[in-house]
């Protein structure tokens, strides 16, 4: 038999073999994509970590949409980014100390934390060898791959001791901003045809510095520098039933190393559905620029709203990418941060126009979407939905966009490892699917 037939086969065949109806989902009371009936997520494990508040549910079980909140730590996020703010100084470090340790840091502990990520932010020469033969491969895999290959570097890599788990997630949280740095200047310089930069990380900055310092020489601002770093840190944790979290809790609760648990959740994280929307936003909005001829007409916007969400326009999804999320209802405090942070990048990039303009698409946006839903849900922007806009703003490229949330969910995704490997009555993740194919009676080789 011909192979390629022979795949084609295989591929055809899968039509059947894979076909499952909606209503047995219904039938056997199984929980789609671990998802409620109403949205909600089904509750699988407990936290101390990230608490993401998007409704609050009655004495009857019905769910009453609110204003979003995220806690880290028990802290809300805007009390952790609101002092930086004011005083104008870098805190991604600080939140990470928090997440892993539960406790803020006193001066003396922060100066001690950082002057140890800073330690830690160089590559092995093997590794940096590593990216360069790499080169031109995506982004996100090149991370993974440098992070299976730390295990080999790794003195004790399947100790998970406290004391071997925080070392471990202490250099991971280091490095990542170094590996996607050196990556993106691999592939510019491969792909690209530019010149190669590899430019070393420098003591006295902060991981956000560092970064475009890094990915730019001293081509950038204060105010982008510290826009990175507020953007580190509203992406770092989002509570444990995330993709990507939930990926690194149920295979770090198998007891497999840091590396395979970190790299699976970058697997994870890659996806267009998860780590890759804000992309899919800043291209979206370029197009309604082109397309929108006054960017103050709500109503000529509405129309193409109304006709995108027809699958009439655009890429025909029938989608407003930005618009809606699994939990939040009413807002989402992530981009309630960072609509503010966007506009004050915009005046001093020059760049206001286009701020006002996706601050509109954003409020008809939810406008168009509930009336074709008919009313029935609210919906509200998204982290993504700003945070493209923002990066476009400070000058780097969309290769790296989901690379720097994983630059940032690194500090969630260990400090969420290393919970599920030290709560009290833990157990393997394990839950179950039904089979509802039946028995079927075996066939001989010579009679098929």
């Amino acid at each position: 038999m011909n192979k390629e037939y022979l795949i084609y086969k295989l591929s055809d065949e899968v039509k059947n073999s894979c076909k499952i109806d909606k209503e047995a989902f219904t039938k056997f009371n199984v929980k789609r994509g671990l998802r409620n009936d109403d949205g909600s997520g089904v509750l699988v494990g407990l936290t101390n970590i990230g608490n993401v508040v998007g409704y609050e549910r009655d004495a009857n079980g019905k769910l009453t949409p609110t204003e979003g909140k995220l806690y880290y730590r028990g802290y809300e996020l805007d009390d952790l980014v609101s002092p930086l703010l004011k005083e104008k100084r870098f805190g991604f470090e600080e939140v990470a100390f928090l997440l892993l340790s539960g406790q803020l840091p006193d001066k003396e502990e922060l100066e001690a934390f950082k002057e140890l990520l800073n330690d830690n932010m160089p590559l092995d020469h093997r590794t940096i060898t590593h990216i360069i033969e790499l080169e031109g491969s995506n982004i996100m895999n090149i991370l993974a791959r440098c992070v299976l290959e730390m295990y080999t570097f790794d003195p004790n890599p399947d100790d998970i001791s406290r004391d071997n788990l925080m070392r471990q997630s202490i250099e991971l949280i280091a490095k990542f901003p170094t590996i996607i740095a050196y990556a993106y200047n691999i592939y510019r310089h491969s792909v690209q045809g530019r010149s190669l930069h590899i430019r070393h990380p420098r003591e006295n900055l902060s991981i956000a510095e560092n970064f475009l310092y890094m990915m730019k020489h001293e081509n950038y601002s204060e105010l982008d520098a510290r826009m990175l770093d507020l953007l580190l840190i509203i992406q770092a944790e989002h509570g444990g039933g995330n993709n990507s979290t939930f990926t690194v809790r149920v295979t770090s609760s198998t007891r497999t190393d840091t590396y395979s648990s970190i790299a699976a959740g970058i697997g994870s994280l890659k996806g267009p559905l998860h780590g890759g929307a804000n992309i899919k936003v800043i291209n979206m909005f370029h197009h309604l620029k082109e397309q929108i001829r006054d960017w103050k007409n709500v109503k000529e916007l509405d129309v193409y709203l109304t006709r995108m969400l027809n699958k009439e326009a655009y890429d025909k999804t029938g989608l407003i990418y930005g618009i809606g999320h699994a939990v939040y209802t009413l807002s989402d405090p992530r981009a309630v941060e960072l609509k503010r942070l966007a506009g004050e990048l915009a005046k001093e990039k020059g760049r206001e126009d286009e701020y006002e303009f996706l601050k509109l698409i954003e409020q008809e946006g939810i406008k168009c979407l509930q009336e074709h839903r008919g009313g029935s849900k609210p919906a509200c922007a998204n982290l993504d939905f700003y945070s493209g806009f923002i990066y476009e703003m400070i000058g780097l490229p969309q290769e790296i966009y989901t690379p720097i949330f994983a630059m940032a969910r690194i500090v969630g995704w260990t400090a969420h490892r290393i919970e599920e490997l030290n709560f009290e009555g833990r157990r393997i993740i394990r839950p179950a699917y039904k089979n509802i194919l039946g028995e079927l009676e075996y066939t001989p080789l010579d009679e098929r």
